[in-house]
């Protein structure tokens, strides 16, 4: 009898590793491999696409320490393919403090130190090597990782590496993609079949090409679609077809350049010419009827100390916008704080009448006052600036000149100067706008700018209310739309479809930095324009910035990484629901409780590429079906969502895996998703947490850095169980999966974070549930429809990943801990000791508190937090709890928070007789409790060793512990 396919992934995954890699690979930024194709929310690290497919193929034995040893060799993630990755060299003053003393005998000379490490005389480039390695291999994985390239940018194991690869999995593979391949006809018969039916910006189809899968991509939206294809055929083309793609491009780009001199709307009388221009708009003022230009800040660059400073013009009752640079610090100082507009109010800078007390006040009116009590003018079509009554005008108020000339030695420099418009400058605005108007009509007929409406929408409504804009063109000037439009119609001339998608991508990437939603970033060293979407939002600026093209050229000539995939893949814009196409392997981010609302801000690019799209991929549709898109958490949405699953689980074989991607940790959110999951026939066999996100300052609060990983199989039986059945699976299932966690975990290392164990009681909660096909008391079809209210009384599959929180609380006892006397505590207690604990690990989310005090049923945590800042949140130490929290019932009565007082008590005197005296007089029961004491006393004495701010009262723990221990009547 042959037993079941179990693979890697369903029995363990080295996620603390895999977590660093990720967080590696995010933190590159714009080299990330296919981020510099275009914008798009949440791309998934490809090392942690890479793993779980490998993961996924690779099956389990009955060793597991020699699956996890093979699984890192794989992926060059072991001891060996770390060193392989290496691509830079320890420097000597690190290698010196790496080493033992008699090793620094043996390697440098008598007279070296840290400071000044010198190697023996004669040490030749094979033992220089030797040295490396050895210093290498001491450091910590973190450390490893700021000398390695990503496993990525080498092309795999070793040929020894290999040797032992085949020998454990009974293959004959010498590069990844023969591995996938085999791995795959074992399997599957036949080379693996992995798809992303949200495939947004190609993560997954582009990775599962690159190893060797056949690999296919759709997404309802259509931008998502194009990303992924150009991520398959652009970068996944290699070296030839990114010199294709960049010859296209310096093809179009010498065109346009060319054709903008030629009209002269860059240059000056000078020869100088403009690399950013500055907008603001202005609005009369209800009180003093002036024209006001209105931004936050008068500030145009911090470095160059530039300003701008507002004149009154009395006879026209406006202001002139003078341009000053060099300016003395009180007067960038008075920039700063001279802004017309704050906390949306229009601040006149004209001065008003003294009120009764004789003091003199500055004239605040609310925008939406400005705006009107029936809002602003809806602009039309052909409206491409703001007409002669319109409330909101628009002026240029600056420009930076670039100034070109050749030095004595004969080599070109450039000088940047900002100046105020002449009127010069002013004709060359008139003229751009000419010659606009001469071209629009043809150019919207032609796709070769936006000619669509904005939908009202929860994001596009914003541009809409607060601009009158209601066409995506609108969201341009004239000078952006005519250089946008000369670019798009330089590309519809050329001949290839890679070349064209290609330079359509550098046109995407021109919109987002050259749009009236581009704002003006006077603050960094270069003093730039920013791009549109530098949150998830359309946020119109008072004031923004408009690159000159030779400002373009950076976001027109992104960057090509030149990755050759093995195969090229399928890719369709279709809704999921539809799908088609049989997989062995579903790998999914589905829109789950998103905040991103993506189908309404691709529209923002989709405008641009709405016609050109529709000739580059004629079986393509171009719009993003906003009426389709899968949004919110309501009924609806959890009945479209298991509509999504069923589907893809028909399309897969009964021995085929789905993993579903998932942020989220609320019980309700996984009820929902367990619900949606099960209805959809799919049963969880594993679920594993890998930090994927990097902080931004733009999210605020209690923002996920962790991406969960389902993994799935389809439900084969048709079992039945009742409720009162699976309380007791579930706590067995969670304790046999915390104890296979514990047995694999890793002192140095660590395998696992605690907020992996409480996510693995969801998923040993889901685990049972979804291997029924009906649970008696339980009516799925009901559940998934059921509007949900707030306050509502909970379901009862929240109600059973409740409990299994509360079993995996329970049964992880700190490390050191003893068991007996964590099973005598309270709730309270040990939601405080266990979160020291996890504090003591570098948790600082808010929501890995959330959760333990969830499981433990502490209604309310914050009187135990000394910060609850995002990011920041931490416990009190002793001290810090002070007199608070002290009486006669719960917390403020138990063992704990005793002995923390008494710690305060040794702290404060300084000896330990006031706590012991606190101890003797305040519990009932001292003598019986006092070895209780002791064990939380010691505990807290360890905290020293982890945490800077426990260190005095870490201290104070251990010698109280002591003075408890040789106590006596």
């Amino acid at each position: 009898m042959s037993h079941p396919f179990i693979s890697f992934i369903e029995t363990q995954f080295p996620v603390s590793k895999l977590s660093k890699e990720s967080y590696k690979e995010r933190k590159a930024g714009n080299t990330q491999t296919l981020t510099s194709l275009g914008k798009w929310w949440g791309h998934k690290p490809l090392i942690l696409v890479r793993a779980t497919i490998i993961g996924l193929l690779m099956p389990a034995s009955n060793n597991p320490k020699r699956d996890r040893e093979i699984f890192l060799k794989i992926l060059t993630m072991d001891e060996d393919g770390l060193y392989q990755r290496k691509s830079k060299p320890i420097a000597l003053k690190d290698v010196y403090g790496l080493l033992s003393t008699s090793e620094r005998k043996e390697w440098f000379e008598p007279t070296a130190s840290e400071t000044l490490p010198k190697l023996k005389e004669g040490t030749t480039a094979e033992e220089r090597q030797i040295l490396q390695k050895i210093a290498f291999n001491r450091l910590s994985y973190d450390d490893k990782l700021t000398y390695c390239d990503r496993p990525e940018h080498i092309k795999g194991p070793s040929e020894a590496a290999w040797e032992e690869i085949n020998a454990h999995l009974g293959i004959q593979a010498s590069n990844l993609s023969e591995l996938v391949q085999q791995l795959g006809e074992n399997q599957f018969a036949h080379t693996p079949r992995v798809g992303d039916a949200f495939c947004g910006g190609g993560s997954v189809p582009f990775e599962a090409a690159r190893i060797g899968c056949e690999a296919y991509g759709s997404d309802l939206n259509p931008v998502a679609s194009l990303l992924t294809w150009a991520a398959l055929n652009i970068v996944g083309g290699g070296a030839e077809v990114a010199e294709q793609v960049r010859q296209a491009q310096q093809q179009v780009y010498d065109t346009v350049d060319r054709q903008i001199t030629e009209w002269g709307i860059e240059h000056n009388e000078d020869g100088w010419r403009a690399d950013a221009y500055l907008y603001c708009n202005e609005a009369r003022c209800p009180e003093c009827g002036w024209m006001v230009p209105l931004a936050p800040s008068w500030v145009v660059g911090q470095r160059r100390l530039c300003v701008a400073k507002l004149k009154p013009d009395a006879a026209n009752k406006r202001f002139d916008i003078l341009i000053e640079s060099n300016v003395s610090a009180s007067e960038m100082a008075a920039a700063q704080t001279a802004g017309t507009v704050k906390d949306s109010k229009l601040v006149c800078p004209n001065p008003h009448p003294v009120d009764q007390e004789g003091n003199q006040h500055s004239q605040e009116t609310p925008m939406s006052l400005i705006r009107g009590r029936d809002g602003l003018r809806l602009w039309e079509n052909n409206d491409l600036v703001p007409r002669p009554d319109d409330v909101l005008q628009e002026r240029l108020y600056c420009i930076r000149w670039v100034k070109t000339y050749f030095d004595a030695q004969g080599k070109e420099r450039t000088e940047r100067y900002y100046r105020a418009p002449d009127q010069q400058d002013l004709d060359r605005e008139a003229k751009v706008l000419k010659l606009l108007e001469e071209r629009f009509y043809n150019w919207q007929e032609k796709g070769y700018i936006p000619n669509r409406q904005i939908e009202p929408g929860d994001k596009t409504d914003e541009p809409i209310r607060t601009r009158g804009w209601t066409h995506w063109h609108h969201l341009f000037n004239p000078r952006q739309l005519l250089v946008l439009g000369t670019i798009s119609d330089e590309i519809s001339r050329l001949k290839g479809l890679v070349e064209k998608v290609g330079c359509l991508l550098g046109l995407w990437k021109c919109t987002d930095y050259n749009a009236k939603l581009s704002q003006w970033d006077s603050t960094s060293s270069k003093e730039m324009v920013v791009h549109t979407f530098a949150n998830q939002a359309l946020n119109p600026f008072l004031n923004y910035g408009s690159r000159g093209f030779i400002a373009l050229d950076t976001t027109w000539f992104y960057s090509i990484s030149q990755q050759k995939v093995v195969s090229q893949g399928k890719v369709t814009p279709t809704d999921s629901r539809t799908i088609k196409s049989q997989l062995d392997i579903w790998l999914t981010d589905p829109p789950y409780a998103d905040a991103i609302n993506y189908y309404e801000l691709s529209e923002f690019f989709l405008a641009w590429y709405d016609k050109p799209l529709q000739k580059l991929f004629p079986n393509w549709y171009s719009d993003s079906k906003r009426a389709l898109a899968i949004t919110g958490k309501n009924e609806s949405f959890r009945t479209s969502m298991a509509d999504c699953y069923r589907n893809l689980a028909n399309h897969m074989p009964a021995n085929g895996y789905q993993v579903v991607m998932f942020t989220h940790q609320d019980a309700g959110v996984w009820a929902d998703l367990a619900l949606i999951l099960w209805a959809s026939g799919l049963r969880v066999t594993a679920a594993w947490c890998i930090a994927t996100e990097t902080s931004s300052a733009l999210k605020e609060g209690n923002y996920v850095q962790g991406t969960v990983l389902l993994i799935l199989r389809k439900q084969t039986g048709d079992d039945t169980a009742f409720l009162d059945e699976i309380y007791p699976k579930v706590e067995l299932e969670v304790k046999r999966q915390l104890d296979s966690m514990l047995q694999l975990e890793d002192e140095e290392d660590p395998n696992f974070g605690d907020t992996d164990y409480q996510l693995a009681a969801y998923a040993a909660a889901l685990r049972v549930l979804t291997q029924y096909q009906n649970i008696e008391d339980i009516d799925i079809a009901y559940e998934l429809s059921k509007p949900k209210k707030k306050g509502s009384e909970k379901s009862e599959i929240e109600k059973i990943i409740d409990q299994a929180v509360v079993i995996a609380c329970d049964y992880l006892v700190p490390k050191g801990f003893d068991t007996f006397v964590w099973k005598s505590l309270t709730p309270e207690e040990r939601f405080y000791l266990k979160g020291l604990d996890i504090e003591s690990h570098g948790e600082y989310r808010t929501g890995a508190y959330q959760e333990l005090a969830r499981g433990f049923g502490v209604k309310d945590y914050k009187p135990f937090l000394q910060s609850g800042k995002a990011n920041q949140t931490r416990l009190k130490t002793a001290t810090e709890f002070t007199t608070k929290s002290l009486g006669d019932v719960g917390f403020s009565a138990s063992l704990v928070r005793n002995a923390l007082f008494a710690i305060r008590e040794t702290v404060r005197t300084e000896s330990t007789q006031q706590g012991k005296s606190w101890l003797r007089a305040e519990l009932r029961d001292y003598w019986n409790q006092r070895k209780n004491l002791i064990e939380i006393l010691r505990y807290l004495a360890t905290m020293s060793f982890k945490m800077n701010h426990w260190s005095v009262d870490a201290k104070a723990a251990e010698i109280l512990a002591g003075a408890l221990e040789n106590d006596s009547v």
